[in-house]
């Protein structure tokens, strides 16, 4: 039996992206449909989101939901991989410009609640059978902008229409789509839908607790992130409702969309390379160098950050390294945008060394791919991390990540102590305490290795040849809705 999956996210990459939870709607639904999955996806109908689908036609008139008249569910195609990708038209939250989250000045909307509550719902229409067509067995909801679309299953389901099971995941659990108590009646959910044993979350109502609470499984984006989101240090106040539902809760780690990026065939650096050929590497700094106002040193130790510029992400722990990394001739590149606080930090920084520190702030799709390349060390010193995509790209460019020991970070680099040296196993360097002398001893084996020629190149390629593509993870979602497809049919 071929499984049919309906993805529901607020992005997908390359048709908005404003984060990694982008990247990975992006890549999952085309390799679950390469292995013979029928993956498609919902999206809210953002500007952007209709300019990029091809071929869109009408699938159901939805009528009239959270205050707006005409809600309407088209379907596209994103090209060049054929994915079949709805939208809910509904202009009067979607078409806005900017930011699809927040305002011009960057505030959330007021209405973020309604907006979102609408792409649940019309996902739970959609795969209880508004499109003719086509219906899933599995509903896969991805973060808080979905979480209330398992909780619209259960109440169809009260209503007597055939029971849709769901999966939640959850890319990050610091963002759970947390609103006022008194919002609750906008939701048109059963009143007894909002208690402890639902969407009540400490006097207010969580998106996201509704979809751990009423998905029938939860999924995270690493081994290590599964365990660590049931503790009360990383639980963010869901950590008893996740230690409830443990058995119920697959640590999945995210893949690596070969077909963007990949250092044989990115259009986006300045020479292409791989493990058989480096010498393209090598180019690649040069033209980062030149590109953000670094002196022209090959033998300086190049560390690269593509990061949101927040505290999360141990901005704060970086700045205090710099230091060290430009006394010991270090150089340092940055792109991302963030806390200001913190990108005046760095700012600072750069002026201070100019020949030494680059700071770019804001987002550019081809500044990151040739950061990634371009450096010698790609940084990931987050505080918490879920899954983190960026150290796997770095993995791919052969630019050794340097990252804390925490969520998917700890499950996918493997520090370059001697032991691991010697036994082949080194791909990059990590801290275990997230405090400035274990960020400075990591930069400091980072030095220490780059004199060490032989052993540099060594991890350099064994980095480089580590798998992690997005098939076996795709395999792995698989397994869980063939699981709950059973269940729903028992």
């Amino acid at each position: 039996m071929t499984v049919c999956v309906l993805h529901v996210a607020a992005e997908m990459y390359p048709l908005l992206k404003t984060g990694g939870l982008a990247d990975v709607v992006g890549a999952l639904p085309p390799a679950q449909t390469q292995l013979g999955t029928n993956a498609r996806v919902i999206l809210p109908a953002f500007p952007s989101v209709v300019a990029g689908l091809k071929r869109i036609e009408p699938v159901a008139d939805l009528g009239w939901a959270f205050g707006i008249d005409n809600v309407r569910l088209e379907r596209g195609v994103l090209e060049p991989h054929g994915v079949v990708v709805y939208i809910v038209r509904a202009d009067a939250f979607y078409d806005r410009p900017g930011n699809p989250y927040l305002d011009a000045s960057h505030t959330q909307y007021a209405d973020s609640d309604r907006r979102f509550a609408l792409l649940g719902w019309a996902a739970a229409r959609l795969a209880n059978g508004a499109d003719p067509a086509w219906k899933p067995h599995v509903l896969h909801a991805h973060d808080w902008h979905a979480g209330l679309a398992p909780a619209y299953l259960r109440a169809r389901e009260r209503e007597g229409v055939a029971r849709v099971p769901s999966v939640m995941t959850v890319h990050n659990l610091a963002y759970q789509g947390v609103f006022p108590a008194s919002e609750f009646g906008v939701l048109q959910l059963p009143a007894d839908f909002f208690s402890v044993d639902g969407v009540e979350f400490y006097g207010h109502l969580s998106f996201l607790k509704a979809g751990l609470f009423y998905a029938d499984r939860i999924t995270t984006v690493s081994p290590t992130y599964a365990r660590e989101i049931q503790t009360h240090a990383q639980g963010a106040g869901l950590d008893g409702l996740l230690r409830h539902r443990t058995h119920d809760i697959s640590g999945i780690l995210n893949g690596v969309d070969q077909t963007v990026w990949n250092p044989a065939t990115d259009t986006a650096i300045d020479t292409q390379y791989s493990v058989e050929k480096l010498t393209g590497k090598g180019k690649c700094k040069a033209a980062l160098q030149e590109r953000v106002g670094l002196a022209r040193e090959p033998d300086a130790l190049l560390f690269g950050v593509v990061s949101r510029l927040t505290e999360q992400k141990g901005i704060d722990l970086l700045l205090s390294a710099i230091p060290d990394i430009v006394q010991r001739g270090g150089q340092l590149v940055v792109l991302g945008t963030g806390d200001p606080a913190l990108e005046s930090g760095l700012k600072k920084a750069a002026l201070a060394h100019p020949h030494a520190v680059a700071v770019e702030l804001g987002f550019d799709e081809t500044l990151s791919h040739s950061i990634i390349a371009g450096s010698d060390i790609v940084m990931v010193p987050s505080r918490f991390e879920p899954c983190g995509l960026t150290q796997l790209y770095a993995l791919a460019y052969g630019s050794l990540p340097l990252v804390h020991c925490v969520g998917g970070l700890a499950d996918t680099v493997v520090d370059t102590s001697l032991e691991n040296l010697a036994d082949d196993l080194a791909t990059g360097f990590v801290f275990e305490k997230f405090d400035r002398p274990s960020i400075v001893a990591a930069i400091r084996r980072a030095f220490a290795l780059k004199q060490r020629r032989l052993e540099w190149k060594a991890v350099e390629r064994r980095a480089m040849t580590q798998d992690f593509g997005w098939e076996a993870s795709a395999l792995r979602y698989v397994d869980v809705y063939r699981e709950l497809i059973g269940t729903s049919v028992r």
